[in-house]
């Protein structure tokens, strides 16, 4: 008997465990006859400010039985859903941890800030406005993980006050608008929003509609790219002209 999957393509997620938005904006975008599945991951201090530290121990945690749990589902695609985890440590890094994903389940592997990466890329732009609700030393890092990848970083901002892990996912996307054009300027070319918690996919058609420029966030990266990947046909709950590059 020939097996059949009822599906076109199975998506595993893997999942910070205090992250609050990641699973809904995965569901609220994933393209008709995919499934989704998640599986959530430690190797932090919820009661911690997360921090460079908090972040970069997480990205360097065992997730070994994290990925025998996914691999559960035989997925097409293994998505690692944490941004400031792999940029905080550099490209280098997220590249290697993509492999040892890869190896680990046998899907395709893609990292929250490899995606960041490709999606300012698609879209062409080489200067952005960079902003999320990271702590100071954390947007320095991944201003210098853009610029790694050859991407300048001509204004950035944060949010202004120290959140804890459940206060990013906190953010309404009104103040996601407002972060957002805080980190206008007129030489970007593109706004990024980075972090998979931050309620950005929700903002990004009025931000772009505002300021007349693409906006790439975390999230709306990771579906893009695991659409071109798996040449999964467009559809109409994908946020951004991001989607219209493939």
């Amino acid at each position: 008997m020939t097996h059949e999957t009822r599906t076109r393509a199975k998506i595993g997620v893997l999942v910070p465990f205090t992250n609050t938005n990641l699973e809904a904006d995965m569901m609220l975008m994933r393209c008709p006859d995919t499934t989704v599945h998640f599986q959530r991951i430690g190797g932090y201090d919820v009661d911690e400010i997360p921090g460079s530290g908090q972040m970069a121990g997480l990205g360097a945690s065992d997730i070994s039985h994290d990925l025998r749990m996914i691999s559960g589902v035989r997925p097409d695609v293994v998505l690692y859903g944490c941004t400031s985890a792999t940029l905080t440590h550099g490209p280098g890094f997220d590249a290697d941890l993509a492999q040892r994903i890869k190896a680990g389940s046998g899907a395709i592997s893609l990292t929250a800030a490899g995606s960041l990466v490709a999606g300012i890329k698609a879209i062409g732009a080489a200067r952005v406005g960079f902003s999320s609700p990271y702590l100071g030393e954390i947007n320095s890092q991944a201003v210098d993980f853009l610029a790694a990848n050859g991407i300048e970083t001509v204004a950035c901002a944060d949010i202004g006050r120290a959140l804890g892990n459940y206060g990013q996912g906190e953010l309404t996307p009104e103040e996601v608008f407002d972060l957002a054009c805080q980190a206008d300027h007129p030489e970007a070319e593109a706004i990024v929003l980075s972090c998979t918690d931050m309620r950005a996919v929700e903002a990004v058609e009025r931000i772009e509609a505002h300021l007349g420029k693409p906006v790439v966030t975390s999230n709306q990266a990771m579906m893009f790219c695991l659409m071109q990947a798996l040449a999964l046909p467009r559809h109409d709950r994908l946020p951004g002209g991001l989607f219209s590059r493939l």
